[in-house]
């Protein structure tokens, strides 16, 4: 009598089944009736649900009938605590709503528990739409990297520099001090990246850009900067230096791969194919380049250069929210009336530039930013059976241009689920909410809200 010969099953910690799957890589393409499988923390199979069946054993198996899986969405640009202005001061130009709104709060307010209670707001409300990274500019980086690490969302935590002092910092050398200090601190943290974050051009000076290259280069970490926001900006900078401000960068040297330049909305055609020449990325703001009337970037143009387009919300006292879905439905819209051209700036090159190009242009996108095997388990999955949603022919014409934030309903960040049915598993967004109430009588005391 011979032995029985069988194939045991792969044990895995999570198994996924959704009607779509769209990884991101390669161009969007959607998977039907696939599962996917998370052991450890990461992506170990993608395969049609019949194969996954056979295949896995899983510990913990998810149904989701209706619902499309999608790489996390990574917010590549905000400032994350400015959660607590929200509405402070709105229907005002760039420079009229920093200088007569926002710098006067910040000097009056602006300490750790502003900087925490506002963090934990914000990434609650990331966490709920799907974001599940982001990339920050903003003082106390230490308190955000904190929260972000306690939460379990990823962070790209902005070691910021200005010309002048701060409740943060007082003068270049200790922003650049505490900074080197902030990086050894969360070097090989799982969730937490570091990138110097030097606020624009027109408030660093160049000696103390010049040591953010020096630094930047030593750790190999990124640089994140404003540039080109608006077209004061340039013609301020055309009249205190002669230059405008990425010629003035790219004599420093600061224009390169590890370069994160945000806004971008004046940009003459030389220096797109300048730009595109060095390796840097853009983020692209829509929302708030909009409500802040500081212009239009040319993303159809920037991508048809071969330039990495990310996508970023900016601040939610700029935008009013830290939503990454209107901000692709407005990328979408906005790119195309831009570049002329209803094809332009298409479905699938704005989810791209919300997952995979972010992860680009933060240097994580072994790590981050697509659905593939071996990549971390970071994923959102998105419920398409309602009523605002239906019918679906195409899952990702629906998710650009119908779904919103309201329709995540699962988020894993690294195998571990942090929204489980629309609600939070890692942050109490009551007491979040409570605090918010509390920082809001606090800056209505003072603040300029008469628009």
């Amino acid at each position: 009598m011979s032995a029985l010969h069988f194939t045991p099953m792969n044990a895995i910690d999570t198994l996924i089944h959704a009607d779509w799957i769209i990884p991101v890589e390669p161009d969007c393409h959607i998977l039907n009736g696939h599962s996917l499988a998370i052991q450890d923390g990461r992506i170990r199979a993608i395969v049609p649900r019949a194969e996954a069946e056979s295949r896995f054993q899983a510990r913990q198996t998810v149904k989701l009938p209706g619902h499309a899986l999608i790489p996390g969405l990574i917010n590549a640009h905000t400032h994350i605590a400015m959660t607590l202005m929200r509405g402070i001061a709105d229907d005002l130009p760039l420079m009229t709503w920093l200088t007569e709104h926002i710098w006067p709060a910040e000097q009056a307010h602006m300490n750790e528990a502003f900087v925490r209670e506002g963090t934990r707001l914000g990434v609650a409300e990331m966490l709920r739409s799907g974001t599940t990274c982001f990339n920050d500019m903003y003082f106390f980086p230490d308190v955000v990297a904190h929260e972000a690490a306690t939460a379990g969302i990823r962070a790209v935590v902005g070691l910021i520099m200005v010309d002048f002092p701060t409740p943060w910092a007082q003068d270049p050398a200790e922003y650049l001090r505490k900074g080197v200090a902030l990086h050894d601190d969360y070097r090989g943290n799982a969730l937490i990246r570091t990138a110097f974050a030097p606020h624009a051009p027109y408030t660093v000076s160049d000696e103390p850009l010049r040591k953010v290259l020096t630094y930047a280069a030593e750790l190999d970490i990124p640089i994140h900067i404003h540039v080109h926001e608006t077209a004061g900006e340039i013609h301020q900078a055309v009249e205190s230096t002669g230059q405008r401000p990425l010629a003035r960068m790219d004599d420093l040297g600061l224009l390169s791969p590890s370069l994160i330049a945000v806004h971008m909305t004046q940009l003459l055609d030389e220096e797109i194919e300048r730009f595109a020449e060095t390796g840097g990325h853009i983020v692209h703001c829509p929302q708030s380049n909009m409500k802040l009337a500081s212009g239009t970037c040319p993303v159809q143009k920037l991508l048809d250069h071969g330039i990495n387009v990310a996508l970023g919300t900016d601040g939610a006292a700029s935008n009013n929210n830290l939503n990454m879905w209107s901000e692709m439905r407005a990328a979408a819209l906005l790119g195309k009336l831009a570049a002329n051209s209803a094809a332009a700036v298409n479905a699938a090159s704005v989810l791209t530039m919300a997952t995979l190009n972010g992860a680009k242009a933060l240097g994580l996108d072994a790590e981050t930013g697509s659905l593939t095997p071996g990549k971390a388990a970071d994923i959102v999955a998105v419920d398409l059976t309602g009523v605002e949603n239906q019918p679906v022919y195409d899952p990702l014409s629906t998710l650009i241009y119908a779904a919103g934030r309201e329709n995540v309903r699962q988020v894993w960040i690294k195998g571990r689920q942090v929204l489980r049915d629309g609600v939070l598993t890692t942050i109490d967004a009551d007491a979040a909410l409570r605090q918010a109430q509390i920082w809001r009588d606090k800056l209505s005391a003072n603040a300029h809200t008469d628009s």
